[in-house]
């Protein structure tokens, strides 16, 4: 089988690297920018928050939760932690449950999926967007600058809007819409909070662990807590992104 993925991040590469246990398939793996992953060095402030060994579905929000089941079920961090062992990256997990790299460098991670994927039966092509997508007959042809790509399955893993500095784009959404596929109000999630700028400007750059709360007419709306970081407008890290969504 043929199979195309449009977007080499982490997904695009996880997903190739999943085709390709299949030794029958051939897989064309498509990047808009000029190297894969570049958005994945920028994760965990650069260090890469792999998985994290408190993962359950409890913890996932929005309107339909339940559609992370089958992701945490099929590949559990048991099993992640596998995949990585065997492409020879070694993990360290913090008292938080969150894991990373031993090297506590996020490139380690690309590294290992990068050398993963230098097989015979994959191409990467990069600087290569992908314009659109046609069903021909049981398969697709997708048009990119490079001309026509016919394949049997095709795979979009274009990521999401988030992270316009390092690559995040709306391609994925405007690429599925003539499929028929729709998508939820994109709204900004896991963002820095901005607050009045004279009390953390003086603090800025300072990281503790803390605890923060949200209240509106003094009620509790939400509440995390862990690392904080101070910044000149605001506040950040892993605490501040927790309740940004609320």
């Amino acid at each position: 089988m043929k199979v195309l993925i449009i977007g080499g991040g982490a997904s695009g590469m996880m997903a190739a690297l999943s085709a390709l246990e299949n030794p029958n398939n051939t897989v064309t793996l498509l990047e808009r920018q000029s190297r894969v992953g570049k958005k994945l060095l920028a994760t965990g402030n650069g260090r890469c928050n792999l998985t994290n060994r408190n993962i359950r579905l409890s913890h996932y929000h929005g309107e339909q939760p339940e559609f992370a089941r089958f992701a945490l079920e099929s590949f559990y961090v048991g099993r992640t932690l596998a995949f990585f062992e065997r492409l020879g990256l070694l993990t360290v997990t913090e008292d938080s449950g969150k894991v990373y790299p031993l090297s506590d460098q996020a490139s380690s991670v690309l590294d290992v999926l990068r050398f993963a994927l230098m097989r015979d039966n994959i191409t990467v092509k990069t600087s290569c967007p992908a314009r659109k997508i046609e069903r021909r007959g049981e398969g697709f042809s997708v048009l990119t600058d490079d001309g026509k790509i016919n394949a049997d399955f095709v795979i979009v893993s274009c990521g999401g809007a988030a992270g316009a500095k390092v690559g995040g784009v709306h391609d994925g959404y405007e690429l599925l819409k003539p499929l028929g596929h729709k998508s939820t109000v994109l709204l900004p999630s896991l963002v820095q909070l901005v607050t009045d700028p004279n009390y953390p400007r003086a603090l800025k750059g300072v990281r503790v662990m803390a605890r923060l709360r949200l209240e509106k007419d003094g009620e509790i709306i939400a509440e995390s807590s862990g690392e904080l970081q101070f910044t000149e407008t605001g506040l950040s890290g892993p605490a501040a992104f927790d309740i940004s969504r609320a």
